[in-house]
């Protein structure tokens, strides 16, 4: 984004595609956590233990049931707000506003996340990264593309047509050209 104005700033965060929009739903580390992964921040998951850093709830602890990435809230589990009819509601925090404690990192893509920026991952078990098995050049057998049959009509990549006789040309200068010599009553 280019534009440092307000409503082409909210106009980007409406449109934000899904992928764009994981990536602002984006929480700072603890100390040990930046120490340990290497990085300041990480993008907040449901599992992810966080602490709020700001607001009404400031010091309080507890574990993520949902990350909203339509409004970019997360909901943190015990947190609740009665409302009037009696009724419990988890409230919503704005990521910004947390700090992820203990990170869940059992999916493989957040770890190689972390792996990335040059971190260290400690997880025992099933949710180790397994390495790649590696193929050699000489048992990967090349599948051939047919080709294409080749076409005898040369097109173009795009056609511009005069509005007076319709006939075809590759760029607009052709077409002004030819409507100067032959339609000099068009103009």
């Amino acid at each position: 984004m280019i534009s440092i104005l307000p409503r082409k700033q909210r106009k980007a965060l409406y449109d934000a595609p899904l992928h764009t929009r994981q990536k602002l739903v984006s929480a700072h580390l603890s100390k040990k956590l930046k120490e340990e992964f290497g990085r300041r921040s990480l993008a907040v998951r449901k599992g992810d233990k966080v602490k709020v850093m700001r607001g009404e709830f400031f010091g309080l602890m507890g574990n993520v049931k949902d990350v909203d990435l339509k409004n970019y809230k997360v909901r943190i589990e015990k947190i609740a707000r009665k409302k009037v009819d009696g009724t419990e509601v988890l409230v919503p925090f704005h990521p910004s506003n947390l700090q992820i404690i203990e990170a869940n990192m059992e999916d493989k893509e957040r770890q190689a996340i972390v792996k990335r920026s040059g971190g260290k991952i400690t997880i025992t078990g099933e949710a180790a990264i397994q390495p790649k098995e590696t193929v050699k050049a000489e048992t990967m057998v090349k599948q051939e593309k047919p080709e294409k049959a080749k076409k005898s009509i040369k097109t173009c990549k795009s056609e511009f047509r005069c509005p007076v006789c319709k006939s075809t040309f590759t760029s607009k200068t052709e077409v002004g050209q030819h409507i100067q010599k032959t339609h000099k009553e068009y103009r």
